[in-house]
């Protein structure tokens, strides 16, 4: 196969991305902001504000800018909406194979310099307001398209506020900002393309399964191939 069909290991993910090779970049990036992350996410939100905070903070302790390739990696401990802010501020992104998720279900963000091999880790402290039981039953409701208007504005007020709240609380009182020793995480690599035997579309040879002889993609190994449509 071509080069330009090749695939890159995302580090974890299942699945394999085309790859180009790096280019030269204007080095002068533009300054990207919280609006920036709102764009990129769709929404603003407490969420999106922790991986925002949590970004900053990072490169801040780490003495880095915003990178044009992979020399900053996030390694996420959460796959929810916080994780969007970090790809806009930080560069850490799916694309380039240095955005590491590890759904633990914990707001934990290790940022690790490949340029001086530093690294972070970025926890927050517990929110124990947005746990209050009058907002659960508020959140749920809102959630499941049962509240009254005057619910839902309540909420979104609420949530309106405690983003505010999150992207201006000083830093010692939100989160921890520790310095971690750890290996280099791996960097992408890139894999020659095959053609699954039984559905015909390329693949990365290190995402593909022989199954009775035939080199197959995952989906169509585990019989999870999306069915297309009859013309």
């Amino acid at each position: 196969m071509h080069d330009n069909n090749n695939h890159k290991n995302q580090h974890g993910n299942d699945t394999g991305h085309s790859h180009d090779h790096p280019h030269p970049h204007d080095p002068v990036l533009p300054m990207v902001t919280f609006d920036d992350c709102i764009r990129f996410h769709g929404h603003s939100c407490p969420g999106l504000a922790h991986g925002y905070r949590a970004a900053k903070a990072a490169m801040e302790a780490l003495g880095v800018s915003r990178p044009e390739d992979e020399d900053l990696v996030a390694i996420c401990e959460t796959d929810a909406c916080g994780i969007d802010a970090i790809q806009v501020i930080a560069g850490t992104t799916a694309g380039k194979g240095n955005l590491v998720i590890h759904d633990y279900g914990k707001h934990a963000f290790t940022f690790y310099n490949r340029k001086d091999g530093k690294a972070v880790r970025i926890t927050f402290n517990r929110n124990e307001a947005a746990e209050d039981e009058g907002m659960i039953a508020l959140r749920a409701k809102v959630f499941s398209g049962k509240a009254t208007e005057m619910e839902a504005a309540e909420f979104h007020e609420k949530m309106h506020k405690a983003t505010i709240d999150l992207l201006h609380a000083p830093a010692d009182k939100l989160m921890k900002i520790e310095k971690v020793k750890m290996d280099a995480p791996k960097k992408a690599r890139i894999f020659k393309s095959m053609t699954c035997e039984e559905c015909g579309e390329s693949v990365a040879d290190a995402k593909t399964k022989m199954v009775k002889g035939k080199v197959l993609c995952i989906p169509c190994a585990n019989g999870s191939h999306i069915t297309k449509k009859k013309k």
